[in-house]
């Protein structure tokens, strides 16, 4: 299977996962219509459920932080395809509430895939590879006490997406805006948590 090519594709490939119940669509189906050998779109996909509204679901934020755990510890290993657990894949949404978030991120997709181009690419090639799956790792061990600070989850999803899109499409300053993101989501986290 070919790799999405851009942030709509990804969408597109979203909206045919299909599952045998019409009524839900599990993760299976999802990572399934992705491809499990690329890294960027099993980035990008918990990213941009946590910025979608099916995001706000307790507790689907840190069923994210477990996908994105996994897929870059097996990164950094040097896994091409990356294994999941079937409780994991066998998750599911409804199916209305996923084609209801998907459709309201398809405009903003077009226009963001727009932007997208290689450049500064040494910085999402080799050891920027690595780099970003440990961002990911430091992103989805905070994920769950983010659901306890107000927004923080939408940081975290802002910058896995442009973590992911970074890889996507070779575009090294959507990583350096992922890190900048990064790092001012977690500052927020810090400070909610340790207080004045």
């Amino acid at each position: 299977m070919e790799e999405p090519a851009s942030l709509e594709d990804i969408l597109t490939r979203i909206g045919k996962a299909e599952d045998h119940d019409g009524d839900h669509t599990s993760t299976r189906a999802v990572v399934n219509a992705l491809g499990r050998r690329s890294f960027a779109p099993l980035l990008l996909l918990p990213g941009l459920v946590t910025l979608l509204p099916i995001g706000s679901i307790p507790g689907v934020p840190t069923v994210m932080a477990v996908l994105i755990l996994l897929v870059s510890v097996q990164l950094l290993f040097g896994r091409r395809s990356f294994w999941l657990p079937a409780w994991l894949l066998n998750r599911s949404v409804s199916r209305s509430k996923l084609e209801t978030s998907r459709r309201w991120m398809l405009r903003p997709a077009r226009f963001i895939d727009f932007f997208l181009r290689p450049r500064l690419t040494f910085l999402i090639n080799g050891v920027g590879v690595y780099v970003i799956a440990l961002i990911s790792i430091v992103i989805a061990l905070m994920m769950p006490p983010m659901e306890l600070v107000p927004f923080s989850a939408v940081g975290a999803g802002l910058s896995l997406t442009l973590l992911g899109l970074a890889l996507l499409a070779h575009d090294g300053l959507a990583a350096l805006l992922g890190i900048v993101v990064t790092t001012s989501t977690l500052w927020l986290v810090f400070s909610s948590v340790t207080g004045p």
